[in-house]
């Protein structure tokens, strides 16, 4: 009788082997795998099963001639219950939602060589592309590719980014900058403030982009596209494409966010949560992994990032009172968001960090 010995796994030197092809997630399913590497397994405890919900994430419309007041109302009602809604109307064409797709698509789907250029974990670079950057440090890697670049305040010239991506991802980083000032008004009256107030904070000072590609996966249900996590910038602009797979965590539930044709998906990062005290919620959420695919997205996050900065962040004074005393000890953008990368996508809020 054949005895069959099982190989000795040594998780730290298939992940050195899988990052040192540079050719990312996109390249295990180039090459025809049918079972995923261990790598990507989630641990027994977690579950990718997603719970059936009698209630959807609010569509809120921003088009001319709807009353401010009542946009005010349900941004302040999504953003306190939920942390998550959608817009529609949001003045960005729907060309150019499907060009920046289409962008994502075509510096994914380019020759491994060419971009193996770009692979890298040196978040200086003014592009940056790899699979999972926090690929050391989780228990378990995402079945998702990524690239990324700080869009504001400092971009990248034109020729630092690639060819195939670079012209829409300057003209939609342009419309998210626009929409941004516009969101933060509605936002900082929701919290019954001046419109100006979150703009006069700095709240729009930093955008960083994230293009996502989530391969086809032959074994979804052992992954996932993005572990649960919460967004560590003040607000993130999500696109994503009609595949499906966001889920936000509710009620102690997975509840889907299915694509509206046309929508962007906004939800409230961290600093939010903590300027607000707690007011609006940064609530976790995830991606699942797919047998369809590739599926695509685009998150952009409200934030200077890990940019240098010393200007302090912390429960807005006017909000509080003897029954509301602050929540959070001061922090500046860069402090906050180094300890969120740092930690990664471990499943625990980098908020609890920041506690009184």
């Amino acid at each position: 009788m054949e005895i069959v010995r099982e190989t000795k796994y040594n998780r730290a030197e298939e992940l050195k082997s899988f990052d040192e092809t540079k050719a990312g997630v996109k390249g295990l399913v180039d090459s025809g795998v049918e079972k995923i590497p261990r790598i990507f397994h989630l641990p027994k405890e977690h579950s990718t099963n997603a719970n059936e919900a009698n209630f959807d994430i609010p569509v809120i419309d921003l088009g001319q001639g709807v009353d401010q007041k009542e946009s005010v109302e349900k941004i302040r009602d999504a953003s306190e219950k939920y942390g998550f809604f959608q817009v529609v109307n949001h003045g960005i064409p729907v060309c150019v939602l499907e060009e920046m797709l289409c962008g994502i698509r075509r510096f994914n789907e380019l020759d491994t060589e060419a971009k193996k250029l770009y692979y890298t974990r040196d978040v200086t670079r003014k592009f940056v592309y790899n699979s999972n950057f926090d690929l050391y440090s989780v228990p378990a890697a995402n079945w998702r590719d990524t690239f990324f670049s700080y869009m504001a305040p400092n971009p990248p010239k034109p020729e630092e980014l690639p060819a195939s991506c670079r012209d829409i991802q300057i003209d939609y980083s342009r419309h998210v900058l626009s929409l941004g000032f516009r969101l933060f008004g509605l936002l900082s009256e929701a919290l019954g403030l001046e419109s100006s107030r979150l703009f006069e904070m700095g709240c729009t000072d930093g955008l960083t982009f994230l293009g996502h590609y989530y391969p086809a996966c032959p074994q979804p249900e052992l992954t996932l596209g993005a572990s649960k996590h919460t967004d560590d910038g003040f607000l993130t602009v999500l696109l994503q494409d009609q595949i499906g797979g966001l889920q936000v965590f509710l009620d102690n539930m997975w509840i889907d966010i299915p694509p509206v044709h046309g929508a962007l998906v906004i939800n409230i990062g961290d600093l939010l949560q903590l300027i607000s005290n707690d007011k609006f919620k940064s609530v976790e959420h995830r991606v699942l992994a797919n047998r369809k695919g590739p599926r695509m997205s685009v998150a952009c996050f409200f934030s200077t990032s890990m940019m240098p900065s010393s200007k302090i962040y912390g429960p807005i004074k006017e909000l509080l009172s003897k029954d509301n005393p602050p929540k959070y000890r001061e922090t500046t953008v860069e402090e906050y968001v180094t300890y969120s990368f740092t930690k990664g996508l471990d499943g625990v809020s980098p908020l609890l960090h920041f506690k009184i």
